[in-house]
């Protein structure tokens, strides 16, 4: 039995249903591609038309379609080889105007193993691409930011219900199917705007049968989730504290994640004294999440949902009008810029709790400050190099700690005295190890050894005096030295 979400498929962009608005920007994307040149990304929930409406347009002007689906391996080498040589290159012979698509579904989806350095490959092809790409997701900002910013956005909406049904009624005519209006009304009901999945019930319910009424439809709705921006309109907008809380129970949002999306959007829709009302809820509800992380008692998560839900509903002077552009949480960009910071901080806790025999915890939070705070801008240079010398530390490593430029002549020379450091101490605890045997050896050459090794301290001496003078003379210069400006201590960082 054919799958008739397959046999159905708009074959042109005037057959795509419920997403009129959608499918116009999308022909007028690519009427203009010439002129912008940019991959554009249909985004929207499952089952809405997008990679319909992607191949209904291929369709209708001609192009040959280059697919990149989930189900393959997408690796940066795959990537590169299958999409990077369609989007990359043209051929007169290929379409009427010599242009193909590549269609890349679940782009929201690279990660992973399986999709080692996909991300990154797909954001070069589209700043680079030479032939249309159109980018499927379910969640526009899943996808990179850097994806996203490179490529035009297009979203699709769940499709109605007075667009379901003539598309169900469709069908039930071309199979030869009665049916009840009331029928097809239920199983539009049961989808909540997944026009994919009204079909395949609509299979499913009259396989084996050539009539279909409303008491043959299994009543219920499907396990659905409610996605994050309509949720925020139910808590921001228009929902009372009982609608927000019951609403909340459908949002795919751990409760330490919900609270920071509505604690980052609020601000665009709530002011003065219902805005401050709003904060003391969530405030509420942070404090419940302490108690979660600290006590790992997870029934403390429906105190901190009734405040962050019902409490900031409740805190609305008035109904909200209007469209509100909401946004992901800024503590999630803040967290991807100090990455790299935080790893640079680990790397040095780890080997300061391995050399003292302590907790990372106890290196991070105790010695690491007081280090910072002794090694400032390597002002004292002997027990930076000490430091650097103990714990192996890189130029990176101590420009953290101390807080100077990474680059500077001064870090630098710390480092290569503390692996000189490091070397001298190795071979002192070696001891007699690596030292020849002495029982052939004449005493005329001891004698000879002794005077050469006396008249070589007696130089090295001289050479050491020298050098402290050198030293101290360096060691003023370099203190007035100025540091990068950039730069990111771990007195900025803790």
């Amino acid at each position: 039995m054919t799958d008739w979400t397959e046999t159905y498929r708009p074959s042109t962009l005037s057959e795509v249903r419920g997403n009129d608005k959608a499918r116009d920007a999308l022909k007028e994307w690519a009427d203009t591609w010439e002129d912008h040149r940019e991959a554009v990304v249909l985004h929207g929930s499952p089952g809405v038309g997008k990679t319909s409406a992607a191949h209904a347009l291929a369709s209708d002007l001609g192009w040959p379609t280059i697919e990149l689906n989930a189900s393959d391996a997408r690796t940066k080498d795959v990537i590169e080889r299958v999409a990077g040589e369609a989007a990359k290159s043209g051929t007169l012979s290929q379409g009427g105007s010599g242009r193909r698509v590549v269609i890349m579904d679940e782009a929201d989806n690279i990660h992973g193993n399986a999709d080692r350095g996909g991300a990154r490959a797909v954001t070069s092809l589209v700043k680079e691409a030479d032939q249309p790409m159109i980018l499927i997701a379910n969640e526009f900002y899943e996808m990179g930011k850097g994806l996203r910013n490179a490529c035009q956005d297009i979203e699709f909406r769940d499709v109605g219900k007075r667009s379901i049904v003539p598309v169900l009624r469709d069908i039930c005519r071309k199979e030869g199917i009665e049916f009840e209006d009331a029928a097809l009304d239920q199983i539009a009901d049961m989808n909540s705007g997944d026009l994919r999945g009204a079909i395949k019930d609509l299979q499913a319910l009259t396989e084996g049968r050539d009539s279909i009424v409303e008491s043959d439809v299994v009543t219920g709705e499907r396990d659905t989730t409610q996605g994050i921006f309509e949720y925020l309109d139910v808590v921001i907008k228009e929902g009372d504290a009982e609608t927000a809380l019951k609403s909340s129970y459908d949002v795919d949002e751990t409760p330490d994640d919900l609270i920071n999306w509505i604690a980052d959007n609020v601000p665009k829709d709530f002011e003065g004294a219902e805005l401050a009302r709003a904060y003391d809820a969530l405030a509420r509800a942070d404090q419940w999440l302490g108690r979660v992380r600290a006590t790992q008692n997870y029934s403390f998560w429906k105190y901190a949902g009734d405040n962050m839900t019902a409490g900031v509903a409740a805190a609305r002077g008035s109904q909200k009008g209007g469209w509100t552009r909401y946004g992901p949480p800024s503590y999630w960009s803040k967290l991807g810029r100090s990455k790299g910071t935080r790893k640079t901080r680990d790397y040095i806790a780890r080997e300061i709790a391995t050399t003292n025999g302590v907790s990372i915890s106890t290196a991070r939070r105790e010695i690491m400050p007081f280090l910072a705070t002794m090694t400032h801008h390597c002002k004292n240079r002997e027990l930076t190099v000490a430091m650097a010398a103990a714990y192996d530390l890189s130029a990176g490593h101590v420009a953290f700690i101390t807080g100077s430029g990474e680059d500077t002549n001064k870090v630098q020379s710390i480092v290569e005295d503390a692996e000189t450091l490091r070397e001298e101490a190795a071979v002192a605890a070696s001891g007699d190890a690596f030292a020849g045997g002495r029982a052939g050896q004449s005493e005329s050459t001891d004698a000879a050894a002794d005077e050469a090794s006396t008249t070589k301290r007696a130089d090295e001496g001289e050479q050491q005096a020298a050098s402290t003078d050198a030293a101290d003379d360096s060691g003023a210069e370099e203190s007035e030295e100025a540091d990068d400006d950039g730069q990111t201590g771990l007195s900025d960082f803790m």
